[in-house]
């Protein structure tokens, strides 16, 4: 975080909610359930990058950072340093071998940076536990076309109230968020093979490919088909903030490793 405060939350076994201050970062990993919001009082200003390839984990691994431990901080000359890097690494847009390597080299400083960045303990919060037990049955059972009453009838849980957790734990009702999940799971299937759009929609709990078309489109405002041509294109994954089209919250699964520097 540049500037500001806000909380950053995971979900799952290990379900906890940390509060951020400006100097502090997290990570998201792949098919990592998350949720950031900025503060309504003091709200942040924050960069991000986001990468993969096979030496993803290794890079990771050598931070000391993880699902479990997904907060950093840094001083205030660190930051600065942090900031440029990314700059630098913004600057070189275009796909000729200089930007690249250009690029390669910002973000190898980067990362060299983080590894000096301080690690201090964050307190968080739990998270309601229906709601982790939701999460997990979601992200088990995503292939499968369930509804918002089995997912009550899995808990033994009235419809009205699992509703009402949701909304007070993540600001959405379930359908809402059985729905990302659903199409961040399709992205990462668009991106990474070459499924056919039927398929896609099988595997990722649409009973016809017409409907997870209608429901891609309705989300992210382009077809599953426009979508795959834009990743390809572009050798790049959309800004996951323009795939939420929302303001300070997110709700993201995300297909590459992010690192936020807040």
């Amino acid at each position: 975080m540049v500037s500001g405060r806000g909380t950053f939350q995971t979900f799952g076994s290990n379900a906890k909610k940390y509060e951020l201050r400006a100097g502090q970062g997290f990570l998201i990993e792949p098919c990592m359930v998350t949720r950031y919001e900025s503060d309504a009082h003091e709200p942040w200003s924050y960069m991000w990058v986001g990468f993969s390839g096979k030496a993803a984990p290794s890079i990771i691994s050598s931070l000391g950072i993880n699902q479990n431990s997904p907060i950093f901080s840094c001083t205030q000359e660190q930051g600065r340093q942090l900031a440029g890097c990314i700059e630098k690494m913004l600057k070189y847009k275009d796909n000729s071998p200089t930007s690249t390597f250009r690029q390669m080299e910002s973000f190898y400083g980067f990362v060299s940076l983080l590894t000096e960045s301080i690690r201090e303990p964050v307190p968080a919060e739990s998270s309601n536990d229906y709601v982790s037990q939701c999460i997990e049955y979601i992200k088990t059972h995503l292939s499968e076309p369930f509804t918002v009453q089995d997912l009550a009838d899995y808990l033994r849980l009235n419809r009205s109230y699992l509703t009402l957790l949701f909304k007070n734990n993540l600001d959405m009702p379930p359908h809402d968020y059985i729905v990302q999940c659903r199409l961040n799971q399709a992205c990462r299937l668009l991106e990474s093979t070459q499924l056919s759009i039927e398929n896609i929609a099988c595997q990722c709990g649409y009973v016809t490919g017409n409907s997870f078309t209608k429901s891609f489109q309705k989300k992210l405002l382009m077809s599953p088909s426009a979508y795959r041509q834009y990743c390809q294109s572009n050798h790049n994954y959309p800004n996951p903030e323009e795939q939420e089209r929302g303001k300070d919250k997110k709700l993201i699964l995300p297909n590459r490793t992010y690192l936020n520097f807040d």
